[in-house]
C-alpha cells in the first residue's frame, strides 16, 4: 500500500467521487448563498432604497454583474502563473467576506451621504473577491479528475448542485429578511454565509490532495520591495478594489472595457491556439471559443431574473398565497430550487446515455440550452396575454419560465464548465475558464441593457412583454442554427484522441 498521503486520499471517496469535491461543494455553496442572497435584493435595493430609476438600476446591475464575471480573467491568470488556485480562492473568500458585511451599511437611502459610497465599496470588494474565487474554484473541481474520466460531467453537475443549493437558501432567507425586516438583515445574512464558506475551505485543505498549489513556491517567497512576492500580489490586488469602486459608478466605461478587453482576450487566445499549439489542441481551443461566444446570448436573457423579471414579478404578477403576498425577491430562488431537484436527474441521464453511446454532444447540449431560454420568455408572454390587458399575470407562469430556463441552464452551464477544463491544455486552464466567465460578463452587461430597455418613461408591462417576445424568438432561431452546426463543432473537439496529462 502506498505511503503517499495524496494517493491514500485519492482512494477515499464519497458517492464514488473524491472527498475534495465535497469540500469545494460546501465552500461554493456558502459563497453562492451570500452572492445570490445579495443579488435577490439588489435591484429592489437600487430602486426602492437608493431611488434609482428602473433604467439606471438595470444598467448598474448589469455593470456590477459584468465586473463580477470579468474579474476572473485576472484572477485566473494570477492563479495560473503565481498563486495557484487554492491560495487565490482563499484570498478571494476573505475579500468577499468584507464586501458582504459592508452591504449591511444602508444609511438613510436616497443618493446623498457617505452610505452610498460604502455601498459602492461593498460591491467593489465583492467584484475583486469574485475574480479570485469564481474561476479558480471551478478549475479545482477539474483538477481532482483525469481528463478522460467519465465522472467529470457528473462531478461538475454535483458541484453545480451545491452552487444552487446555496443560491436557493440565500435568495429565500436574505430575500425574506431584507424585504420584510430591513435591508441590513438580508445583507447581514449574506455576510454570515460568506464567512461560513471561508471557514469550510480553510478546514478542508487536506482533502484537496495537494491540487491547486503554486507552480513555483520559491518565487512566491522571494522578497520584493521588502515584502514576499506573494504578499506584494495581495497588496496590489487589494488596491484594485479602488479601481472597481470607480468603474462600478461609470457604467458606460464598463461597456467599453468589455468591448476592448474582449477583443484583446479572444485575439490572444486565438493567437496562442493557431501559432503555439499542435493541430488538435488548436481545434479544441477553437471549439471552446465557439461555446464561449455562444453562451453570451444565453446569459443576456437568463440574467433578466435578477433585473427586469424581478421588477415584472413585483409589479405585474399575482403573488398572493394563502393570504400572504410573497416578496418578489424570493422568486429568484426558483431557478436554484429547480436545479437542486433536477441536477441529480441530469447527472444520471448524461452518465446513462454516455454508457450507451447515446449522450448528446456538448455543442448539441449548448444549442438546446439556447432554445430553451427563448422558449421560457415565449411561455411567459403567452400566459400574460391570455389573462388579458390590465390583469395580473398568474404566478404559475413565473414558475414555468424559471423551470424552462433551468432545464436550459443544466444543458449549458455545468457542461460548459466541464468542457472548458476538458478541452484546454493544463497551462491554459484558468485563462480559458476566465474567458468563459468573461463571456458571462458580456452577457450580464447585455442583460442590464435589455432590462433597461423594458423601463423608461411611461413604460408598462406591455413594453416588457413586447421585448420578451422579440428576444424569445431570437434565441429560438439562434439555437436552431446552433443545432445544425453542432456535428462540425464536435469534430473540432477530437474526443477520440483526448489523453490524460502525464
Amino acid at each position: 500500500m502506498s505511503s503517499n498521503p495524496h494517493a491514500l486520499e485519492q482512494q477515499r471517496t464519497i458517492l464514488g467521487h473524491p472527498r475534495g469535491l465535497f469540500v469545494l461543494f460546501f465552500a461554493e455553496m456558502w459563497e453562492r448563498f451570500s452572492y445570490y442572497g445579495m443579488r435577490a435584493l439588489l435591484i429592489f435595493y437600487l430602486v426602492q432604497h437608493w431611488l434609482f430609476s428602473d433604467q439606471q438600476a438595470s444598467v448598474i446591475y448589469g455593470a456590477y454583474t459584468a465586473l463580477v464575471y470579468i474579474a476572473p480573467v485576472v484572477g485566473g491568470y494570477l492563479a495560473d502563473h503565481y498563486l495557484g488556485q487554492r491560495k487565490a480562492v482563499l484570498f478571494g473568500a476573505v475579500l468577499l467576506t468584507f464586501g458582504h458585511f459592508l452591504m449591511a451599511v444602508e444609511g438613510n437611502g436616497g443618493q446623498q451621504g457617505a452610505a452610498l459610497n460604502i455601498f459602492w465599496l461593498a460591491l467593489s470588494f465583492i467584484i475583486v473577491g469574485s475574480g479570485f474565487l469564481k474561476a479558480n474554484i471551478s478549475v479545482m473541481v477539474g483538477l481532482l479528475y483525469p481528463r478522460t474520466d467519465i465522472r467529470r460531467d457528473p462531478a461538475y453537475t454535483i458541484f453545480y448542485m451545491g452552487v444552487n443549493l446555496g443560491a436557493a437558501l440565500g435568495a429565500l432567507l436574505a430575500g425574506y429578511l431584507g424585504q420584510t425586516f430591513g435591508w441590513a438583515y438580508g445583507f447581514g445574512a449574506a455576510g454570515v454565509g460568506m464567512l461560513l464558506g471561508l471557514t469550510v475551505f480553510m478546514l478542508g485543505k487536506p482533502l484537496l490532495m495537494g491540487h491547486g498549489e503554486p507552480p513555483d513556491p520559491q518565487r512566491l517567497a522571494r522578497p520584493v520591495l521588502g515584502l514576499s512576492f506573494e504578499w506584494l500580489l495581495y497588496m496590489a490586488s487589494f488596491l484594485t478594489v479602488g479601481l472597481a469602486w470607480f468603474m462600478i459608478q461609470q457604467q458606460k466605461l464598463v461597456g467599453l472595457l468589455l468591448g476592448g478587453a474582449g477583443f484583446l482576450l479572444v485575439g490572444y487566445v486565438l493567437y496562442t491556439a493557431v501559432f503555439r499549439l499542435p493541430r488538435e489542441d488548436r481545434d479544441r481551443i477553437l471549439a471552446a471559443l465557439y461555446l464561449i461566444i455562444g453562451s453570451i446570448l444565453f446569459w443576456a436573457l437568463f440574467e433578466q431574473a435578477g433585473a427586469s423579471l424581478s421588477l415584472y414579478t413585483d409589479r405585474s404578477v399575482d403573488r398572493s398565497f394563502l393570504g400572504w403576498t410573497v416578496p418578489a425577491s424570493m422568486f429568484q430562488s426558483l431557478n436554484a430550487i429547480y436545479i437542486v431537484l433536477l441536477a441529480p436527474a441530469f447527472a444520471w441521464l448524461w452518465l446513462a446515455l454516455g454508457r450507451r453511446g447515446l449522450e448528446p454532444s456538448t455543442p448539441t447540449k449548448f444549442a438546446l440550452g439556447v432554445v430553451q431560454v427563448g422558449l421560457g420568455f415565449l411561455v411567459l408572454v403567452a400566459g400574460a396575454k391570455a389573462t388579458g390587458a390590465g390583469s395580473l399575470t398568474p404566478v404559475i407562469y413565473i414558475f414555468l419560465i424559471y423551470l424552462i430556463h433551468t432545464t436550459g441552464e443544466l444543458c449549458l452551464s455545468p457542461v460548459g464548465l466541464s468542457a472548458m477544463n476538458r478541452l484546454t491544455p493544463t497551462h491554459l486552464a484558468s485563462l480559458i475558464m476566465g474567458t468563459w466567465f468573461f463571456a458571462s460578463a458580456t452577457g450580464n452587461f447585455a442583460a442590464g441593457l435589455i432590462s433597461a430597455a423594458t423601463g423608461g418613461e411611461g413604460a408598462g408591462p406591455e413594453r416588457v412583454l413586447e421585448i420578451y417576445s422579440n428576444v424569445g424568438w431570437l434565441a429560438v432561431g439562434v439555437g436552431v442554427a446552433m443545432l445544425a452546426i453542432a456535428p462540425l463543432i464536435r469534430r473540432l473537439m477530437h474526443l477520440d484522441t483526448l489523453r490524460d496529462a502525464g
